[in-house]
């Protein structure tokens, strides 16, 4: 009977052991990758299942499982960690009344209930000495957290010091970090604009910016915060919200929407109006999170391995709206790619309106079977950006005008919506392609957007609109045509005079200077980002050089695929393109860069090393240089590729345990150094 009992098990013990992995899969996309793959109710039944089956089974206990600890977003980009004063430690969610009631069912009775929005952002814990900020810390593992000060130091709403007398030696306000809905829209058309993948929610664009190393893109981006909690000794009042009230009067964001409730009604009341009403607020929100008031009852119901047992989050739905799909147009992008874009019958949804969005490629159009004329369900799922999900039934009432529709599939072009030339469609890919360069204007006027952005030449006064202005006047053919500019030809243009002018002009003599890796990534050879332009020049100093690369030699880049290669060698290999960089040379465009230096010794030849956490002999960058200098690749990420993680202090947790599951060797500092014989 034993060994029969044990063939039953076996599945449930293997599905155990699966959802550890998917979850902490999960948490990873979630919190290092910010890509999410999971909505939070997918995430939260297959966590309520794995603690069901681990109760089912106590023998596989692990403390590493993703139900013993908060996903960690640790170990990028070198930021200094600092252990937290108190955990910070992640809700449970909710997603019903029922779930709720029985919540409140196991509080006191006849407790106070403060009923917040939940901003959908990053968690910081802010830390005040004598009332001058002195820490920012992300959440992190829980137990400690990214030192982000100085990117948090260029948000408006969070103070630099509190002038005031009765204020605590010590305390800390923990918040959340949010990108407001316009920035976060001006953003992804920043990144629409340069063809680079645009940030899926705004949480996910607050996470990104709060871990660059740049202060100034931090500012420019624009982001915001509310706080939500006071930590510390002696501190004023017996209760969240008079906390709350007091943080308020010393200066800090607190949200206007805080209400203390009663019973479940109220609750449930709150849940209701905010609901509807969170679609006007100009940040993102994705719930309600319920706090017993009392400090002291807050004290005795204290907490779980990873959640308060005296708060709790109701999670909304995700929104989904049925509008009318008016027409189906197409976008040409810089590089060809042909976009079929659906316009809507404007829909409200999470606090913007929708009118247009994106159908991806003719698969994904034929996958959901939609026409013009079809009732289209439009959602956004977490505050995603909107994505069309499905359709209404043709035969249904509400889809009666798209009953025309019905015995009729739809057609992708054939031929570019923009300049007329057969479109091609490479096979693998699933755009399709217009392959005339030189002569379809959208494809000419992108090249040159990209070539004067922020992150290629950053030529100021070359926006979009100018750019259009000038290529309908004739200055702007490619991007050797910026060059032969003129002040009187600028001057003349409509809202544009003699000042503007010398400002473009100025901005075009500077961007002289701008390096050769930038001015590489500039040229917009298809799929040559930014990082891969960096790595390229590194290995090909001079354009002439990289000009004669063969495809095989180009390959052995890290990050240069033969995708990427034959794109090269394609660009190289067009009279066209020749004729332009040689004009570019003629301006005194920087086609030239540092040699790429020569081992000084090959101890660490054909090795893949991993750096990860934090060291006091050398900084990460000079680690990187040694590992170079002695013949070593730098790779960012643990694989069975890699040979061995240099291991500092604080390394990330998530690298550590893959490394453990690989078996791959962790050295110190001191075991390299002394591997290098230094």
């Amino acid at each position: 009977m034993l060994d029969l009992f044990s063939e039953i098990e076996e599945p449930e013990r293997e599905e155990l052991k699966r959802l550890r992995k998917e979850l902490e899969e999960a948490n990873y996309k979630y919190y290092v990758l910010n890509m999410p793959t999971l909505s939070d109710r997918e995430f939260d039944e297959k966590m309520h299942r794995l603690q069901a089956l681990e109760a089912q089974f106590p023998d596989m206990f692990d403390p590493k499982s993703p139900t013993q600890h908060v996903g960690s977003d640790l170990g990028k980009k070198g930021f200094e960690q600092v252990r937290h004063k108190y955990p910070m430690l992640s809700l449970a969610n909710s997603y019903s009344r029922e779930e709720i009631e029985d919540w409140v069912r196991k509080l006191p009775s006849g407790v106070e209930i403060v009923c917040e929005l939940k901003y959908d952002g990053l968690s910081i814990s802010l830390w005040y000495e004598h009332g001058v900020l002195v820490k920012a810390l992300t959440r992190g593992d829980g137990q400690q957290g990214d030192n982000v000060i100085d990117n948090i130091k260029t948000i408006p709403s969070i103070p630099w010091k509190i002038d005031r007398t009765d204020i605590p030696e010590w305390f800390e306000l923990r918040g959340e970090v949010l990108l407001p809905w316009a920035n976060f829209e001006r953003l992804n058309k920043e990144r629409e604009e340069q063809e680079e993948p645009l940030f899926a929610n705004p949480r996910n664009a607050a996470s990104g910016t709060l871990k660059l190393q740049d202060p100034r893109e931090v500012a420019r981006r624009g982001l915001d915060a509310y706080l939500y909690y006071m930590l510390g000794e002696n501190l004023p009042g017996t209760t969240h919200y008079e906390r709350l009230d007091t943080a308020r009067q010393w200066g800090f964001h607190i949200s206007n929407a805080i209400k203390v409730c009663k019973n479940v009604d109220e609750v449930m009341a709150y849940i209701a109006y905010w609901d509807t009403e969170r679609k006007n607020l100009p940040v993102a929100t994705d719930g309600i999170v319920l706090k017993v008031n009392n400090l002291a009852q807050q004290e005795e119901l204290g907490f779980t391995a990873k959640t308060p047992r005296w708060a709790i989050a109701y999670k909304f739905p995700a929104e989904k709206q049925l509008t009318l799909l008016k027409e189906i147009t197409y976008q040409v992008g810089r590089t060809g790619v042909v976009t079929p874009v659906a316009n809507l019958e404007p829909v409200q949804l999470s606090g913007t309106i929708v009118q247009r969005a994106t159908l991806h490629n003719e698969d994904f159009i034929r996958s959901l079977d939609i026409r013009p004329g079809d009732r289209v369900w439009v959602e956004k799922g977490g505050e995603i950006i909107p994505k069309i999900v499905g359709r209404a039934d043709r035969n249904d009432e509400m889809s009666a005008t798209a009953s025309l529709n019905d015995g009729m599939m739809y057609s992708f072009p054939t031929t570019c919506p923009e300049c007329g030339a057969p479109l091609v469609r490479v096979e693998g890919e699933a755009a399709w392609r217009c392959p005339n360069e030189t002569g379809c204007p959208p494809q000419i006027k992108g090249k040159i957007e990209h070539f004067v952005s922020r992150k290629a030449m950053n030529i100021d006064g070359l926006g979009e609109e100018t750019i259009d202005l000038f290529y309908q006047k004739g200055l702007l053919h490619n991007i050797a045509d910026i060059y032969d500019l003129k002040l009187s030809d600028i001057a003349a243009q409509e809202r544009l005079g003699e000042k503007s002018a010398q400002n473009i002009l100025d901005g075009i003599e500077a961007s002289k200077q701008v390096p050769w890796a930038r001015v590489l990534f500039a040229l917009g050879i298809r799929m040559v980002g930014e990082t891969t332009a960096k790595k390229i020049a590194r290995k090909y100093n001079t354009i002439d050089a990289l000009q004669w690369a063969t495809a095989e030699q180009l390959c052995a880049i890290e990050d240069v695929g033969p995708q990427i290669a034959e794109n090269i060698v394609a660009y190289f290999n067009d009279m066209r393109n020749l004729e332009i960089l040689e004009r570019l040379r003629q301006a005194g465009v920087q086609f030239e860069g540092e040699a790429e230096a020569e081992p000084t010794s090959d101890k660490l030849a054909g090795l893949s090393i991993v750096i990860s956490g934090t060291f006091s002999q050398h900084s990460r960058d000079e680690y990187k240089a040694l590992i170079e200098a002695h013949g070593g690749k730098n790779v960012g990420s643990v694989s069975k590729k890699t040979s061995f993680i240099l291991a500092g202090e604080n390394m990330g947790p998530e690298k550590r345990k893959k490394a453990e599951d690989l078996g791959i060797k962790l050295l110190t500092e001191d075991e390299f150094l002394g591997l290098l014989g230094s």
